[in-house]
This record gives structure tokens, sequence and C-alpha cells, in this order.
């Protein structure tokens, strides 16, 4: 029995195509690879700067926002009014006259008082100012906890609480 080998045949590549071989395409993904590394190293440390800087300027924003409703109030959020609650909605008071006073909301509706790891801000207001009795001090302690969420530590976001006369405040 005698095969024909015109039955059998083989295809072969023409010259006019052309294919990426393993090699080509190996060396793209390393490439790839590559590069997606380096935008780790140097985009990460970017966002926990920027993540500081947001919950800096929050903490500055909420300061505004508390001095704007002393203003109004003539003192500042208590406990019973709800601490920073009371810069989004209306506190119950007893005396209808000190109702009439608020002007809120003092911070855009819908912001939720976090900082950017989502841990509540914490907000305290002491009698003498948050460092006892220092000329210029604040009368509240206004704090983030940071990205550990402990509190009490080097990563906490604080306001600082001193001002001198015509100073800014500043937050460490």
């Amino acid at each position: 029995m005698l095969l024909k080998h015109s039955s059998l045949k083989f295809r072969r590549r023409s010259p006019d195509v052309h294919g990426f071989t393993l090699i080509e395409i190996l060396l793209v993904i390393v490439i790839i690879l590559l590069l997606a590394g380096a935008l780790v190293v140097f985009v990460l440390p970017q966002q926990k700067g920027a993540e500081k800087n947001t919950t800096r300027l929050f903490l500055s924003q909420l300061a505004n926002a508390i001095d704007t409703y002393r203003l109004n109030m003539g003192h500042y959020p208590t406990e019973q009014e709800g601490g920073l609650d009371a810069l989004l909605k209306k506190p119950s008071f007893e005396n209808e006259r000190m109702g009439e006073k608020w002007q809120g909301p003092y911070v855009k509706p819908g912001t939720r008082l976090e900082d950017a790891w989502g841990h509540r801000i914490h907000y305290e207001i002491s009698e003498k100012g948050a460092d006892g009795d220092k000329a210029g001090a604040l009368p509240y302690k206004l704090s983030s906890l940071g990205p550990d969420g402990q509190q009490d530590t080097d990563d906490d976001i604080k306001l600082a609480t001193e001002m001198s006369e015509g100073e800014n405040r500043e937050i460490r």
C-alpha cells in the first residue's frame, strides 16, 4: 500500500506572516513588572503623606467651624449639645432663643467627622483652656488618632492649642 504524499499536505508558514516569539513576550512582561514595581515604590510614600495633610487640613476646617459656632452661640459646642455633631445638625435647646442663634450647619452637610483613616475626630472642651492657664490657649483640643488608631502615640495629629495674637493655628 502506497501512501500518496499529496494527501498529507504540510502547511508551511509564508515568509510574510510575522508573530512574536516566546522570548519577546517574556521580555515585555518583565518590563511591565519593573514599571509596576517602580510605581509602587514611588507612589505609596506619597499617599501616606497625602493622608496626613488631608487630616491636618480637615482639623483646621473644623477649628474654623467651631469658632464660627462660638461666635453665633456665645460658647463652644458642649457634649450635651452633641460635641462636633452640633456643627452638622441643630442641637435641641431648652431655651428657644438659643435655638434661634444656631446658623448651621457649620460644615458641609454630609461631612463625616473622621480622619483619613476612618477614625472619629477627637474633640475635648475645657473651661480653663486646653493648656491650662496659658494666655492665648484655645479652650478645646482637636486631634486625630493617626494611622495606627491609638491615642497618645507619636503619629497623632493635633491642632496646636496655643495661639499668639495675630498668629494662625498650626497643626502638628
